[in-house]
Formats: structure tokens, sequence, C-alpha cells
């Protein structure tokens, strides 16, 4: 159960400190700012700093002590674990002058979760029970250090500590810390929707909605660049929910008006995402035939829970050898053509949706290099294919970028397309 017995006067402004030697030298990927950036925004908690330390004491206090200077609520992660190196508890401590205690509840915790282990709990580990006078704890039901929240003696100044490992972090955040921050205002609510565009670049999608994003204050437009995408986030605050959706709804409806068709989704996580759920929408099954991406359609689509109902099936036929005896490939468009041709990729769709019994056939052919171009058919050079109910035709792209490095992205690049050429096909909600 929370206690709620601190109760902050302040402002809603954050900073985000990661503890964690791990994460300067790279061995780590800092995920945690992301989520928490995320998660802070979308309930009206503005992040203006982000800041990872390592595990130092004195460098810990440093950023600390700047970051209480320039926001309210300071929420760090890592450096609750039981090694003598783990210090952010006793830093934060220290800061505002609280003694350290043992938290009889937490100590009876991490002792059963040894004993069901039947394992030996060492004094270090007990150590992890102790906390600043004061402190709200939250317990923690994925590992054995608890969260907890510290507060400064005129209660304007809050740090939040959670672990450091995601999987411990990110649902300690959202079934108990999200809970306690709501609890601490009252202010307006905030909302935000996400707009996915796929197709038009960020300098692009800012020059056609440059005065929308100048002279938009309640909701503001702000884009943000993806591997291969841009994604438009649009928020307003209100006293509610349903105001801030008042305030949304128009601009939406002005940037589908201006972008058209590069909008494939609102919220939709990834194109994959989308295609998933427009399949089942329309009750289709799809099948892949790839050559130059290697599989990384099928990969990108069975990624998502649930594909299994609407993909059926997909091949790579890499040479053209198995491009005619998989996917019954004519010689004749071979050697006319090439492998890497709008032909070519018109009949590896169709075909693969009569392998598999689908309805929908997407195609991949193309130069993913750094080797094998040519003047004609230059490295990035790359053809999808498409069928579905009798229509087959195939889409021409170049998305090489001259770069020895290359492959990869214009493997996955190609990828997007081919996903984003079967939305195009439906009426995409809004």
């Amino acid at each position: 159960m929370i206690n709620r017995h601190i109760k902050i006067q302040m402002n809603k402004t954050a900073e985000i400190l990661c503890v964690g030697t791990e994460l300067l030298l790279g061995n780590t990927i800092n995920t945690n700012a992301a989520y928490l950036g995320r998660k802070l925004s979308s309930i009206g908690i503005f992040v203006y700093y982000s800041t990872v330390i390592g595990d130092n004491v004195e460098r810990l206090k440093s950023a600390l002590s700047l970051a209480l200077s320039r926001s309210d609520i300071v929420i760090t992660t890592g450096g609750l674990g039981p090694t003598y190196d783990d210090l952010t508890k006793e830093t934060v401590a220290e800061y505002f002058g609280l003694k350290m205690e043992m938290h009889q509840h937490s100590l009876e915790r991490i002792r059963s979760y040894f004993n069901k282990l039947q394992r030996h709990i060492t004094p270090n580990n007990e150590k992890q029970a102790m906390m600043p006078t004061g402190a709200v704890v939250f317990d923690n039901d994925y590992g054995t250090a608890p969260a907890l929240a510290v507060a400064n003696a005129d209660k304007s100044k809050m740090v939040i500590l959670l672990p450091g490992p995601p999987r411990e972090m990110q649902p300690m955040y959202e079934e108990k810390v999200k809970p306690f921050l709501l609890h601490q205002f009252t202010a307006n609510t905030l909302v935000s929707k996400m707009l996915n565009i796929f197709g038009m670049g960020e300098s692009a999608v800012e020059s056609k909605l440059i005065e929308i994003m100048r002279n938009s204050t309640n909701p503001t437009v702000a884009p943000y660049a993806k591997f291969g995408e841009v994604e438009l986030r649009i928020t307003a605050s209100g006293k509610n929910e349903s105001e801030c959706m008042k305030l949304i709804e128009p601009t939406i409806e002005k940037i589908y008006s201006i972008l058209g068709d590069v909008i494939y989704g609102i919220d939709a996580i990834s194109l994959q995402n989308k295609l998933v759920e427009v399949l089942h929408k329309q009750n289709l099954t799809i099948a892949t035939a790839e050559s130059c991406t290697g599989g990384y359609i099928s990969k990108r689509i069975t990624d998502i829970s649930g594909s299994s109902d609407v993909f059926v099936g997909g091949v790579t036929t890499y040479s053209n050898a198995s491009k005619v005896a998989i996917l019954n490939v004519s010689e004749k468009t071979l050697a006319t053509y090439g492998a890497v041709s709008g032909q070519t990729a018109c009949e590896m769709a169709k075909n693969v949706a009569k392998l598999f019994h689908s309805d929908i056939g997407v195609s991949s052919t193309g130069i993913a290099g750094p080797t094998g171009g040519s003047a004609e058919k230059p490295v990035g050079l790359v053809y999808i294919g498409y069928y579905y109910n009798g229509n087959n035709y195939a889409i021409k792209l170049n998305i090489g970028r001259g770069s020895s490095d290359d492959r990869e992205s214009i493997r996955y690049i190609a990828a997007s397309y081919a996903l984003n050429e079967v939305l195009k096909q439906f009426d995409l909600d809004k």
C-alpha cells in the first residue's frame, strides 16, 4: 500500500539522473531515460534535463545538487543494489540531512525473497532495506531493491529513487510511482497524441507544418525523427482528458489535410504494429517473398503478438535458382529483366500469395551493397512487389546513400516501404 504522507508543494518540472558506470562506458544501453521521459510527459511533468553519472559519490552529489537547483522533482535510476558502490540512497539522505534507518517491512520482504530461493541472506542484501528517515517506500515485486521518495524539509523538492534494471524499474514506475505522483498534483491534465509518418523526412514535415508549429501553444506540435520515420507529437493541457482531446482533434484534422497519406497511424507504435492491426480488421492474410531484405519483412511482422492470425508464411529466395524453383518466377523474366526488376518483384509477390494461399503477397528484390551495384542498377535500387485480388504491381526505390556501411539501413528501410505499401491500400482509421 502506498504511503501518501508526503504532500509536495511545487511546479511540475523534473530531471532524470541515471546512475551507473556501465551506462557511461556503453556496456549497458540507457533505456531508462527514454522510458521515464515519455511516461512523465504523459502525466504533465516536464523533463528539462537528463544526466548520466557513474558510481561515484562526489560526482553524484554534484549532479544531485545541480538537478535540484533547477528542477522540483529528480528521479534517479540505479545505485540501489547491495554492493559497496550502490550509494544513491545514502547520497540523497546526506544531501537532505537525513539519517539512514532500517525499514523493517522491506527487510522482511527481502528475507522472504531469499527464503523462497533457499538462499542465505547476506549483510549487503540487508543494506537494501536501509532507508532515509521519513521516506515513502514502494515495495519491489520484481526484485529486492525497494523504490522510495524523499522530500526536503519544506516539501518543495523531492527525489524519487528507482532500481536500475528496466525489468524492475518500468513496472514499479507504472504500478507504484505513477499513482503516487498523480496524487501529488491537482493541476491541469496533459494529453499527447502521436502521428506516425512514413515517406516524408523530418525537414519536409517541418517545412509543410511550420506555421502550425510556430503558432500553436495549446496544443503544441513537435516533430521527432526515428530511423526512416517521423513522429509528430501533439500535446494539449486542460482540466481533464476530454477537454484536452477537444483541443487536439482539430489540429490533427488540419495536419491530415496538409500531409495526407504519409500519416499511417495515430499512436501506432510502428509500421508492423499498424499492419497487423489493419489485417486483423480486414480479416486478410499476407505472405512475403524476400531477396535483398533477407527476411526483414517477415521478421518485423512476426515481432507483433497476434501476427500468427494474419501472417501465413514467407520465403527468402536469394538466388535466381530459388526464385524459379520455389516461387515459379519465369526464367524468361529473369533473363530479360534481371532479378532486380519490377517484373521479377511482381511475379514474386503474386506467386508467394499463391504458394501460401494468402490474400496478399509482398516482395522485395534489390541491391543492398556495398558491392554488386552498377551504373544501371546502383546500390540502393530496390523493387517492392505487391499482389492482392488481381492487382499486381511494383514500386521502384532508390534508397542508397553512397556509404559502404549502408547495407543494414537499405534492408531495413526497404522492409519499411514494403510494410507501408500494404498499408496504403486500405482506408486507415484516423
